[in-house]
């Protein structure tokens, strides 16, 4: 998954230098959400209710707020219910309620409210850009891919249309198995290879490894353990995905876990820039290629990173 935002402008930009920082101009701002943590995919408020840009009172009396919320025990009770950690949390949400609302918002249906369609063309555009980061490099012919938390196919499947041979996995069942359908109906040259297993299980070796919006679900230690795994199964490329974390966008997340929404869903973690490039230079890579992708409500960093 990956963060969503009051941001008023879209933004595309892809460099081998860091994006140029800016701030996001508006005159109201939209109660924010983690698209995993907060349910503005539910349909809830979060979709037209908005708050006047605070003054320095107001700021003082929600940093107060703030830190009465207690959202870590909220993620605490949702793992003891499942019976483990944040991986189990993940499994029980994408096999059940966030299967239903992540399969609308990746799909085609006109059943989704004005933040959900925001957030489908923010990861239309995410899935575009790797795909052309890909093809850059060439034909995709016979290029074997890792697609690492496939979700329901939205790039494994042009991936294959492109002839690709694409390997995909994601720790749920439910969307393997929605993406396996979805591959059936298309007319496709090589079907890809579905499984359901977690970022941790994945072997082999692959030309290019793919994880979009995964890395949301692991606190950084744990990502710095994933980063080097996903690095150790690609021969020539990592391409990566994950909500920024900067003051900002940090103190946005906080806002959101407040207004939860009725039902439950999984714990979201920002990772800084730097820390994923530090990550990646331990595991004897580095970055080439650069993006940031934002729509109003949707904003992920996009890094191609390639053997140091």
């Amino acid at each position: 998954m990956a963060f969503s935002s009051p941001l008023s402008s879209s933004l595309l930009c892809f460099h081998s230098s860091p994006c140029p920082k800016s701030r996001p101009r508006t005159k109201t701002l939209a109660l924010p959400s983690l698209l995993a943590a907060a349910d503005v995919t539910a349909g809830t408020s979060i979709d037209s209710t908005t708050l006047a840009v605070l003054g320095g009172g107001s700021v003082a009396a929600l940093a107060a707020v703030l830190s009465l919320a207690d959202p870590e025990k909220r993620r605490q009770l949702q793992a003891e219910e499942v019976g483990g950690g944040d991986k189990e949390v993940v499994r029980e949400y994408f096999n059940n309620s966030g299967f239903q609302r992540w399969k609308k918002i990746y799909g085609e249906t006109d059943d989704v409210n004005r933040v959900q369609l925001d957030i489908r063309l923010g990861h239309s555009k995410t899935v575009e850009n790797v795909l052309k980061m890909l093809k850059d490099e060439g034909p995709l012919q016979g290029i074997t891919v890792c697609d690492a938390g496939c979700g329901i196919g939205s790039l494994s499947i042009p991936l294959a249309k492109e002839g690709a041979i694409v390997y995909a996995s994601d720790i749920s069942a439910t969307m393997v198995a929605e993406a396996e359908e979805q591959a059936k109906s298309e007319d496709l040259p090589t079907v890809p290879k579905f499984e359901v297993r977690d970022l941790e299980s994945l072997d082999g070796k692959y030309d290019t490894v793919v994880c979009l919006d995964v890395l949301i679900h692991y606190p950084q230690s744990k990502a710095d353990e994933m980063i080097a795994h996903l690095a150790s199964l690609a021969k020539t490329r990592l391409i990566l995905s994950f909500a920024p974390k900067t003051f900002y966008y940090d103190w946005l997340k906080r806002v959101g876990e407040l207004f939860p929404g009725p039902s439950k869903a999984t714990r979201a973690y920002l990772h800084a820039e730097r820390d994923v490039e530090r990550a990646l230079q331990k595991a004897g890579w580095k970055i080439r290629n650069r993006g940031l992708i934002t729509t109003q409500f949707y904003f992920a960093r996009l890094v191609e990173a390639i053997p140091a």
